[in-house]
This record gives structure tokens, C-alpha cells and sequence, in this order.
């Protein structure tokens, strides 16, 4: 009496739905040994790589950033000792430049020093020369002097001729 009973105006038989049922049940449990848990193995492992390709990228951004910290820094410090060649150099310059200034001004001073001192020789020696010259002629004077009495035109005649023979003497 219920063998052929239909269910619902689809057609279907109760034997038909028991064993679709039954072949169903079969296939989720052939399923579930054979094939679910490699599915979930194979997305448990993915989602582990994932995970860990995460990690790692998020490890690797903090390296980079570490990386580029380090750069700015050494950029910083190489900046920093940049200036500090510099301030260095400049500083080495200033000292040369106040040196040769310095030895400028004393080499000046010697040369003038020296100079002062070859003007007063030459003045000494010039007037040690004119002291000679000036004996020479008081003496020549003398001489004329004594050798001749003379009158104020012969004294005249004297100085002038005298005075001609100092101009002959100095050239």
C-alpha cells in the first residue's frame, strides 16, 4: 500500500527518495574521509601561509623602516660631519691667513728695521766723510794761511778759490 506512494505532486517515490537519501548520506561520508579533510588541510596550510607571509611582511616593513631610519641617520651624521670638515677647514684657513699676515708684518718690520739701520750707517759713513773732507780742508786753509799774511782781497781770493777746489773735490 505505501510502495507506491508519491509524495507531493512531484513524482517522487518513497523507495526513489530512500535511496537518494541513503546514496547521499554514503556520498557526504565517502566525502567527508576522503576528500574533506585534505580540503581543510590544504586551507588550514593556507591560511597558515598567509599568516606567516603577514608576518613576515609586516617584519620586513619594520626592517625597511628600520633601514631608512638608519639612512636618515647616517645622512644626519654624515651631514653633520660635513659641517664639521667644513667649520674645520675654515677655522685651518683663518689660522693660516693670521699666520702669513703675521709673519708679513714682522718680515715688514725686519725690512724696515734693516733699512733704518743701513740709512743711519750710511748717514754715519757720510758724515765721517764729511769730517774727513772738512779736516783735509781746514787743514789745506791753514796751510795757505800760514804760508801767506794775507789782506781782506788776497782773504776773498782765498775762500773763492777755496770754494772752487771743494767743488772740484766733491765731484
Amino acid at each position: 500500500m505505501f510502495t507506491h506512494l508519491v509524495i507531493g505532486a512531484s513524482g517522487l517515490y518513497l523507495g526513489d527518495m530512500l535511496f537518494i537519501a541513503i546514496s547521499f548520506l554514503i556520498l557526504m561520508a565517502l566525502i567527508a574521509k576522503f576528500a574533506w579533510n585534505p580540503v581543510l588541510k590544504m586551507m588550514s596550510d593556507r591560511a597558515k601561509k598567509i599568516a606567516s607571509d603577514i608576518d613576515e611582511a609586516q617584519k620586513s616593513r619594520h626592517e625597511a623602516s628600520a633601514l631608512a631610519d638608519q639612512r636618515r641617520d647616517a645622512l644626519a651624521h654624515a651631514r653633520s660631519e660635513a659641517s664639521d670638515i667644513v667649520a674645520d677647514a675654515k677655522q685651518s684657513g683663518e689660522k693660516q691667513r693670521a699666520t702669513i699676515v703675521s709673519d708679513a708684518q714682522n718680515e715688514a718690520t725686519q725690512y724696515k728695521q734693516n733699512a733704518r739701520k743701513d740709512i743711519e750707517q750710511e748717514r754715519q759713513d757720510a758724515l765721517k766723510k764729511l769730517q774727513s773732507d772738512v779736516a783735509d780742508i781746514s787743514v789745506a786753509i791753514a796751510t795757505k794761511i800760514i804760508k801767506k799774511q794775507l789782506d781782506p782781497e788776497g782773504q776773498q781770493a782765498l775762500i773763492n778759490s777755496y770754494i772752487e777746489g771743494l767743488g772740484k773735490h766733491e765731484s
